[in-house]
């Protein structure tokens, strides 16, 4: 190892080189880049006027931080978008999916950004910026983690290259589409007024400029023993071509390559460095300016267009989410949404979370349809155990949420209304924390909600109350329908109970059916018709093993014992 390293002195065994910095090959933490908070040239941040996912910028701004809503939970809407953000931990697109839109125009505003980004086939070029993007960032964090100050500059100074590429590049692909959505068309407007800006333009041709004259950097080192000895280039000649045009009459056909690929990390090692601080002495001008560079640019990444290679990845992910359960014959669309009225109807609705754990199997969920019209608040669904009932209440409650937030919903066709608060209630096991028994949690849960919801919210209530008879049952679901009646909200209410279903106007029963032959076959359907009166009866002879099965079982083990 060298342990001497001096410049300006001559010798014999010069090495001719090209002079850039060496550059490492860590990559950065995800997150975003550096400079995201400030605009170019230092210039205080301003309110990005131009989002992708909200008309009102703002808005996006106030919804961050926020955590999964607490339904999600009971809805496994957090299974869903654990899959939809997968991919695409870097990008941080949670927090996207916890946010309801304020109103029927943000959720329109989504839903033209989708249909661009789907039907112009924008996800090749997305892409590309994304790529470029990523690659800038990585260069970011290298110059960050970068303990020498000229190869920070140099990392530095690579990011700003490929940020003016990718800013280019982009917006060239866009003019060049036929954007409809007020969201595109209000970004390639702005990045136009960017790329053409004076600002922009130096700063490209100031990147370009800097690296073509560090490009141009060539030195000599002489090594003898311990000592480097750096000095400028005069022109010697390329002992390596050389030797090799002198011993290549000695070469017989193919031969073994023993050359090693010497590996490449992400810090100079101090002699590397010695060498660099003399070549730098060497061609002072150059290396002022890449020093220069760093500090008059450290603010250069434009927010509006950090927060558009965030943003869009969320429609990316959403999309590419659903062509994976397209294989499998289900379908989505865009959902009328509405405030004014809460008539509401879908058509071949399917639970997303059972479809994505079913596409793992090649398998399919059973779709259903649903509907509420005139006064009609509440569907009161019944039938046997096992028989979709949980699965609809939930996908009530999916297909709701997922419009809430501008996305496509599964289904051939719906009419949703835009809630403003959801609530669930699932069965869940007793927890010995809090000391009350299942009857007592079930009505402390249900007095919450209750107190809390208003008519504009979705309530979903699934097999409360199944801890008691049949008559208190039946009594505490009269008081709680009752109250949702009178608050004139929308609400699915799953209950062995089948007469809660004729309580009033605005109850509806629903059942969940089986095979005509053989009761003992769900078909998963989820039909509007009266309750037949034996959900309940089949849930007690299922819990006493009293069904067809159950019986034939205990006879053919008292036959054979």
């Amino acid at each position: 190892m060298p342990g001497e390293v001096a410049p300006g002195a001559s010798g014999p065994d010069v090495l001719a080189a090209k002079g850039e910095p060496e550059q490492g090959g860590a990559v950065a933490p995800a997150g975003p880049a550096a400079g995201c908070g400030e605009r170019r040239h230092g210039a205080p941040r301003l309110v990005n006027p131009v989002s992708v996912l909200f008309p009102d910028s703002a808005q996006g701004a106030r919804g961050e931080g926020s955590g999964p809503p607490e339904f999600f939970r009971d809805l496994q809407l957090d299974r869903v978008v654990q899959a939809i953000t997968a991919s695409r931990e870097e990008y941080d697109l949670e927090p996207f999916f916890y946010q309801i839109l304020p109103d029927v125009n943000a959720i329109e505003y989504r839903h033209e950004v989708f249909r661009d980004v789907e039907e112009l086939g924008m996800s090749q070029l997305i892409g590309s910026f994304a790529g470029r993007f990523r690659t800038m960032r990585q260069y970011l964090g290298r110059a960050e983690k970068s303990y020498y100050e000229l190869q920070k500059a140099r990392w530095f100074l690579d990011a700003v290259a490929i940020y003016c590429e990718a800013v280019t590049s982009l917006t060239e692909d866009l003019r060049a589409l036929r954007l409809k959505s007020r969201g595109l068309v209000a970004l390639r407007e702005y990045l136009c007024a960017h790329v053409g800006s004076e600002a922009f333009t130096a700063l490209r041709s100031e990147a370009v400029g800097l690296l073509a004259d560090l490009d141009a950097v060539t030195y000599a080192l002489l090594v003898k023993g311990t000592r480097i000895t750096v000095r400028p280039y005069q022109g010697e000649a390329d002992y390596s071509a050389e030797v090799a045009e002198t011993f290549r009459k000695f070469r017989q056909g193919e031969v073994k390559d023993y050359t090693v690929a010497l590996p490449t990390w992400l810090e100079m090692n101090h002699v590397e460095a010695r060498v660099l601080d003399f070549v730098a002495a060497l061609n002072t001008e150059t290396f002022s300016r890449l020093r220069d560079f760093l500090v008059r640019h450290a603010g250069y990444l434009d927010p509006v267009i950090g927060a558009f290679d965030r943003e869009i990845q969320w429609y990316v992910a959403c999309l590419d989410y659903i062509a994976g359960l397209r294989p499998s014959g289900l379908r989505f669309c865009y959902p009328r949404v509405t405030r004014d009225s809460k008539e509401v109807c879908a058509t071949q609705c399917f639970d997303v979370a059972l479809a994505q754990t079913l596409a793992a199997w090649r398998g399919t969920p059973v779709c259903n349809d649903f509907l509420l019209a005139g006064r009609e608040r509440i569907l009161v669904v019944s039938g046997p155990n096992q028989g979709g009932k949980s699965t609809f209440a939930r996908m009530f409650g999916q297909v709701h949420y997922l419009a809430s937030i501008g996305c496509l919903v599964p289904g051939r066709d719906a009419r949703l209304f835009l809630f403003d608060r959801m609530f669930t209630h699932f069965e869940r096991t007793e927890d010995i924390a809090n000391l009350r028994g299942k009857l007592e949690d079930d009505l402390v849960r249900s007095r919450r909600i209750l107190a809390e919801a208003t008519p504009n919210s979705i309530i979903i209530m699934n097999e409360i109350f199944s801890s008691t008879t049949l008559e208190d049952a039946r009594t505490l679901g009269e008081r709680i329908l009752r109250r949702i009646i009178d608050l004139d909200a929308l609400c699915v209410y799953v209950t062995f109970v089948d007469d809660l279903s004729r309580l009033a106007e605005q109850t509806v029963s629903v059942v969940s059916t089986v095979e005509p032959d053989d009761p003992a076959t769900r078909t998963f359907r989820i039909v509007r018709r009266p309750s037949d009166g034996a959900a309940y009866a089949a849930t007690i002879a299922e819990r006493y093993g009293l069904t067809y099965a159950g019986i034939r079982e205990r006879l053919r083990e008292r036959l054979t014992s």
